[in-house]
């Protein structure tokens, strides 16, 4: 078996990297073939190996996944970034040592994804305040992972005005002001909010989660709340399922597809199901 090491230098501040050469080092001892691509050598040379193992975060998966949005050789994913959500959604808790030993152990599972506009995710789309979150981090060193990310969070609690959208899926119609608007395939994004506690990356659906106008008094009461994931029968909150989500909107729409920064005036949201093989 050859396995591809695809790492990205500027993940965890250099973490990754690190990372890579780890994993690297003990499949060599298991006398297992590899080699280590840097974001800059992702090319086609990464489908002929047996399996892709990603080291990075949340930001690197969704750079690797809209580079080859085709690919069909099982993936795993290493925790190598500042923000580690999908990570976690597959393999929880447990050493590098650990998890690669399970991993080549293991038989590929098919996961869902999405795609925003032209653009392919993973874990989710955040629209409204979540957008406007990750729009001031853009360029940021983001040196706190989950600590950097609260920050961005309370900057915005007081000052962040919500905006009217039109909101369309088979299931429904609905126009207003929104504060976030969340169309999740995973449970939980920004360093461990559970914005979508019970959604599967393998079911084929979306966790569609509509949260509409609240004071910055209510904003900080029920942010711990919906960090923990306990929200979903708080009155201001419309969670459903659906395949396909159109976001429209007079203003400019800020968003957010794995925490890494989109607008315009429309979202065009689909699921892709069974589309990637994961091992975990």
């Amino acid at each position: 078996m050859q396995i591809a090491i695809a790492t990205n230098t500027l993940a965890g501040s250099g973490k990754a990297v690190k990372l890579a050469k780890k994993i690297q080092a003990i499949l060599t001892v298991k006398k297992i073939t590899s080699q280590i691509f840097t974001e800059k050598e992702w090319d086609d040379r990464l489908y002929q190996f047996d399996q892709v193992w990603i080291a990075g975060g949340d930001g690197t998966v969704n750079y690797f996944v809209n580079q080859y949005h085709d690919i069909k050789k099982p993936l795993c994913i290493f925790n190598g970034g500042t923000g580690n959500d999908f990570y976690a959604l597959l393999y929880g808790k447990t050493t590098v040592d650990e998890q690669i030993n399970h991993i080549l152990q293991s038989v590929p599972k098919p996961i869902d994804a999405g795609t925003c506009n032209d653009r392919y995710f993973l874990n989710g789309v955040g629209i409204g305040f979540e957008g406007a979150v990750a729009k001031s981090l853009r360029g940021v060193n983001k040196f706190g992972g989950k600590t950097f990310f609260m920050i961005a969070i309370l900057k915005h609690i007081f000052f962040y005005k919500e905006k009217r959208y039109t909101i369309i899926s088979a299931e429904k119609r609905v126009e207003g002001p929104f504060l976030m608007i969340s169309i999740a395939n995973g449970t939980r994004y920004g360093g461990g909010f559970y914005v979508a506690p019970i959604a599967r990356p393998d079911d084929g659906l979306f966790d569609t989660n509509l949260v509409t106008p609240l004071s910055p008094l209510k904003r900080l009461r029920y942010l711990p709340v919906i960090e923990k994931g306990k929200h979903l029968t708080l009155p201001f909150i419309d969670y459903y399922h659906t395949q396909k989500i159109t976001i429209q909107s007079d203003q400019l729409i800020q968003a957010h597809l794995d925490g890494e920064y989109l607008e315009g005036h429309e979202m065009i949201i689909n699921i892709l199901p069974a589309h990637f093989n994961f091992i975990y």
